[in-house]
């Protein structure tokens, strides 16, 4: 049992060079997938039993359900005349509902005991990342529903991934919560309007449609869920405790469906995309902990901020893309963004974790 983990890691390895060998020889990089499949497999495995893995195990999940839209599409687009695309708003519905079930009126103290720093962390997340994107979907010059798909990413509130990885990076998790409630709840108004002032050249964006579809999809799940929290907050442990779990199957249904039904074009742009996703986010990550510094807040704080920048909820990009009825083109940046998101928000927390910090008794 001992050696089981240098076992697999070293299985894992040699299912990777197959990956390539067969990849790269006469076979084709299409008809190579299982190899990919059984190395990312093993890894997951270890994940279990070594605790350095233990934290990366969702992420290479997530790798996974890309891998297995890029190679096996045709079992997630449909199954007779049901369209699995039909499962993403529910899927969004049921993890914004979970996100209301862990709510509270304390998610909403930390304006009153850190204002400063909670209207700097929304005022960098509604204008680094909208801004960003319309600069790199200029500059690669990508066809117009791509490029509205990544200033779409951009638009988006922040993604409940953050307060998981706040924790990590020893920053202001409450400041966290705070930020990611207070931007998903402005989200119906601002997402919206940027989508209809930078990509509306790109893709007819009809403003009222998309405020009351994006109302839909996060506002009245999490509304249901802080109600029913409010009332039966201690026969719901038992919900609350599987809840997560099902939110993560749910985030990667998610992305299987989505980069299915996007796979041609991926494969054609992918790389440029993957890239784009990349510089977006690292800037985000960068300015947003710069927007803090200038602003003098402490280093706790400045964390807090550039992972709330940096990381968008994709799951809401997608549902909006489905609503659009562009799932296979405006869809297909936040397919590759959030593995991204998680890998890189991932890396920068534990690269912070182990770094001095502020004592939290230090202003905001």
């Amino acid at each position: 049992m001992k050696n089981l983990p240098k076992v697999l890691y070293a299985l894992s390895l040699l299912l990777l060079l197959a990956f390539f060998y067969q990849g790269l020889g006469s076979a084709g990089f299409l008809n190579s997938g299982e190899f990919l499949l059984g190395a990312l497999f093993s890894l997951v495995l270890v994940g279990f039993i070594d605790r350095r893995l233990k934290q990366h195990v969702f992420t290479l999940c997530l790798v996974g359900a890309v891998v297995l839209g890029i190679f096996y599409p045709q079992y997630f687009i449909h199954l007779g005349d049901f369209k699995f695309s039909s499962l993403i708003v529910p899927l969004i519905q049921l993890i914004m509902f979970t996100m209301g079930t862990e709510m509270s009126v304390k998610d909403f103290e930390g304006v009153l005991k850190m204002p400063k720093a909670v209207i700097i962390g929304l005022i960098s997340h509604f204008t680094i990342m909208p801004l960003v994107a319309v600069t790199l979907a200029t500059t690669f010059g990508f066809p117009s529903e791509i490029a509205a798909g990544i200033i779409l990413i951009g638009s988006v509130p922040s993604g409940v991934t953050s307060n998981v990885l706040a924790f990590i990076a020893k920053a202001n998790v409450p400041l966290s919560i705070t930020i990611g409630t207070i931007s998903t709840l402005m989200a119906p108004v601002m997402t919206p309007l940027l989508m209809k002032l930078l990509a509306g050249k790109y893709v007819e964006v009809d403003f009222l449609k998309m405020m009351l579809h994006v109302g839909e999809m996060i506002i009245l799940p999490i509304i249901l869920g802080l109600v029913l929290n409010s009332l039966f907050k201690a026969k719901l442990q038992v919900l609350k405790k599987i809840m997560p779990t099902i939110s993560m199957v749910g985030v990667f249904m998610m992305l299987v469906v989505i980069v299915s039904s996007g796979r041609d074009a991926l494969l054609k742009i992918g790389p440029f995309l993957f890239l784009a996703s990349m510089i977006h986010h690292s800037i985000g990550y960068l300015l947003g902990y710069w927007s803090g510094r200038l602003a003098g807040l402490s280093e706790q704080t400045c964390r807090t901020i550039s992972l709330e920048v940096g990381l968008q909820n994709g799951g809401l990009s997608s549902g909006i893309a489905l609503q659009m009825g562009k799932i296979a083109t405006v869809g297909l940046a936040s397919a590759i963004s959030v593995p991204w998101m998680t890998i890189s928000g991932s890396l920068l927390a534990n690269w912070w974790r182990n770094r001095p910090t502020d004592s939290p008794s230090k202003a905001a």
